[in-house]
């Protein structure tokens, strides 16, 4: 038995056009400054980047990317210098200016994955590696849940955070590890989700819920900027950079799979997980939309996700659904399991079993 079950981490626009001949707006010479955007009247037109517009294109231009510009370009006046502060405006501009990562080439998102790598480089000093690895073919990650073996002890909630650079702060978990009552079935509203007991307990059992990868996703129907997707190899993601943040997705998730980040995930600098996947777990924005994704950044790379390899008592179990020799085919052909919901028709991949 066991009492140390959890392992705790602390909780809690516009600038007024200039003519060529003026200085620009941080004092310095016109030209002598490469942190500002310079706009030139031309013929009644606004010139933007030698780009001839209408000044009601030039407005929404400016008014969209200036506030950013201003910040993140225009940061060589201040918090860089020489040449790192070009780059770094220049790798804030193209990031921005970005298209939804479902839609870019190989090239392209190996291009967004260089600039976020060295971008962490230019503010912290430091090297991660970030990979933009896709989906293979004949791959098709499944999951499987065994409630006779699961103890409660949630070394695979703990895991997890690590893994997939969780914040500290709000202490968020992708997992819940649900202990209910024998006899009661499976009934989530009188499961308790943050027991502080040693376990396992007398007359409880101890059943896992995350993400469950569904074939046929409510939360993807939803998404109104399609910032979420079902990939080829089964695993939904989410590409931040293209998320608003709206939480329909939330909302729509039959499953409590998707968690929303209040605030900027915060992890000290010694813990964060420096090999990363751009759709997993790679350092997030505040207002986002984040989830389990199978640890994509390892499952992807032929390893079991966090939580499986953690698990002390081999309940959980991962792998390729194509594969005929695969542990999780055995179980499922071998074994009487079920899928929580499947009236609602979403096809979850995931499922769970007994001994």
């Amino acid at each position: 038995m066991r009492s140390d079950n959890k392992k705790w981490f602390p909780l809690n626009i516009g600038r007024k056009n200039q003519e060529a001949s003026n200085g620009c707006s941080c004092g310095k010479p016109s030209g002598s400054c490469g942190g500002h955007t310079q706009e030139v009247k031309k013929d009644g037109f606004e010139q933007v980047f030698d780009v001839k517009m209408d000044r009601r294109s030039a407005f929404k231009q400016l008014a969209a990317s200036l506030a950013i510009g201003a910040g993140a370009v225009s940061t060589s006046c201040s918090m860089f210098s020489g040449e790192d502060s070009k780059e770094k405006a220049q790798i804030d501009w193209e990031e921005q200016f970005k298209g939804n990562y479902k839609l870019m080439t190989d090239e392209e998102k190996q291009a967004t994955v260089d600039r976020l790598v060295r971008s962490y480089q230019l503010r912290t000093g430091k090297t991660i590696n970030m990979s933009a690895k896709n989906a293979e073919e004949d791959v098709l990650f499944g999951y499987a849940f065994n409630i006779s073996k699961c103890q409660g002890y949630m070394d695979c909630v703990s895991a997890c955070v690590e893994e997939n650079n969780q914040d500290r702060n709000s202490q968020m978990q992708y997992i819940r590890i649900h202990e209910m009552k024998d006899g009661k079935g499976f009934n989530f509203n009188e499961a308790d989700d943050n027991y502080y007991h040693e376990v396992p307990a007398e007359g409880h059992f101890y059943m896992g819920t995350q993400c469950f990868h569904c074939d046929n996703p409510p939360c993807v129907n939803v998404c109104p900027v399609q910032a979420t997707w079902r990939e080829d190899d089964g695993l939904v993601v989410v590409d931040y950079d293209w998320c608003v943040g709206c939480r329909y997705c939330m909302a729509a998730c039959p499953y409590d799979g998707r968690r929303f980040n209040w605030s900027k995930p915060e992890v000290p600098e010694e813990e964060i997980n420096k090999n990363q996947h751009y759709l997993g777990n790679r350092l997030r924005k505040k207002g986002v939309m984040e989830k389990c994704t199978f640890c994509v950044q390892r499952s992807r790379a032929g390893k079991n996700p966090a939580c499986v390899e953690a698990c002390p008592t081999g309940a959980r179990i991962f792998g390729n659904l194509l594969d005929p020799n695969s542990t999780i085919r055995w179980v499922l052909e071998n074994k009487k399991v079920f899928r929580l919901k499947e009236d609602l028709g979403t096809e979850p991949k995931f499922w769970y079993f007994m001994d």
